[in-house]
């Protein structure tokens, strides 16, 4: 590519990509050194070495390389590639550490379009939900650690949809941020890295005239393993924003790569879903909704993650954030500063916070209350109320304190999520490696 080429297509990206949104210092120096300090000792208690046995149900890590998975002790002992991917901007994860599981998440891709016994489709470049260590036998579904008998419709029709877009995420911080682009032009089985993520892009359906994830209840798919046990159909707004994305970041590998053409078709793509996500999700009070079909309510994380990719409307982000801060006001946002996926003003009905999910009402991911997101909440809430972002923040470092898993057994903080009545999955790594990314300036 000429130096001119090179120059225009840079100022093009520049001009229409903003920068992430930043923290505006919500928090005090002793705190993020805590949470600094936590998340470090959370992804170390997250690693499966080599030949490490980490549960009696499956044998040791056999992959040939270190391994993390979503937390540590007992809770999901396999390779989650969603929770690995969210958390490598937090910076503890060695470039040794990131290639191989980079290449085992390549290796195990589908290959082919292949079907389920129970009807359910893993389509060609699919990427797996979860890898097991023992075998690196890839499980394309939630809900199972058992290949043969994965894929049972209520886990959705194909896979969930973010692990393509977090495949290429994993690919881009380490092409891109550890500078070793090489990599992208490595052949596994056949196929060179870059066009494996090329695969995956393309992997995930889309609507017919507009680049937006979507779907209808005979091809559903999770849009966000964070909510696996929702049910949603329609235009997927989290799944596009992960798009939008993976667009950008195949557009700069591309360009990397000397492939000016593609570059700009991705950077078309990333334009056309910019768009495209305001004019199909917004509503009136500054939200972003879930879906347009079922469980479309107004959803908190989607809002808050397109604030802090930048493509949030400039002309809604006020609106936005007084209804998050007004939501923490009535408590109807947050626990010990920890979020729901949905305002309880918002919630479908009495009955459910989701209009259809398999978790009951106020737990797990149907009105439970997470880590992972708090930052993006704050940091949206401080367009407009930079107090309420702030204490906010000092309550969920207060939890992780209060509850800190390095005290002992009977201690679990971070959870993966929790509610007044009980918690669930102590030393949960996104719990605060994402705040972290997010506060850090």
């Amino acid at each position: 590519m000429g130096l001119k080429n090179q120059l225009i297509l840079g100022l093009f990206l520049l001009g229409f990509f903003p920068a992430l949104s930043q923290s505006k210092s919500l928090i005090s120096e002793v705190d993020l050194q805590f949470l600094q300090g936590m998340a470090k000792d959370v992804t170390e208690a997250s690693r499966i070495y080599p030949g490490q046995k980490i549960s009696q149900d499956f044998g040791p890590n056999q992959t040939g390389g270190v391994l993390i998975r979503p937390g540590g002790r007992s809770s999901y002992p396999a390779f989650w590639i969603r929770d690995y991917a969210m958390s490598l901007e937090a910076g503890f994860v060695k470039a040794s550490e990131q290639k191989h599981m980079l290449l085992l998440t390549a290796k195990t891709q589908a290959d082919q379009t292949m079907q389920t016994k129970w009807g359910t489709q893993i389509p060609k470049g699919a990427i797996a939900d979860h890898i097991r260590i023992d075998d690196s036998e890839p499980i394309y579904f939630p809900g199972t650690y058992d290949a043969f008998n994965q894929g049972k419709p209520v886990w959705g029709m194909q896979p969930p949809f973010c692990d393509a877009y977090f495949f290429i995420h994993m690919a881009y911080y380490y092409a891109v941020h550890e500078k070793l682009g090489k990599v992208l032009k490595e052949n596994k089985l056949g196929i060179r890295l870059i066009d494996r993520l090329e695969m995956a892009f393309e992997s995930v359906p889309q609507a017919e005239n507009s680049p937006l994830v979507s779907v209808t209840d005979a091809n559903r798919g999770v849009d966000f393993g964070f909510r696996d046990a929702v049910y949603m159909t329609g235009d997927l707004c989290y799944s596009s924003l992960l798009k939008y994305q993976a667009a950008r970041q195949l557009a700069e590998m591309q360009r990397d790569l000397g492939d000016l053409k593609k570059s700009q078709h991705y950077t078309r793509i990333a334009l056309a879903l910019k768009k495209a996500i305001a004019d199909r999700f917004q509503l009136d009070s500054g939200f972003l909704k879930a879906s347009t079909g079922t469980s479309g309510q107004a959803d908190v994380w989607a809002t808050s993650l397109a604030h802090r990719l930048g493509i949030l409307p400039r002309a809604t982000v006020q609106k936005a954030s007084k209804k998050l801060n007004d939501g923490y006001e009535k408590g109807d946002l947050s626990y010990r500063g920890n979020i729901r996926h949905i305002l309880r003003s918002d919630d479908f009905s009495a009955e459910t916070a989701w209009e259809k999910s398999e978790a009951k009402k106020d737990s797990y991911q149907n009105g439970a209350y997470w880590g992972t997101p708090v930052a993006w909440v704050a940091n949206l809430m401080a367009e407009t109320r930079v107090d309420l972002a702030k204490k906010l923040i000092q309550e969920y470092i207060h939890e992780l304190r209060e509850g800190d898993f390095r005290k002992g057994e009977g201690f679990g903080a971070p959870w993966e999520c929790f509610s007044p009545q009980s918690a669930q999955n102590p030393v949960y790594m996104t719990s605060v490696t994402c705040p972290l990314i997010a506060l850090k300036p």
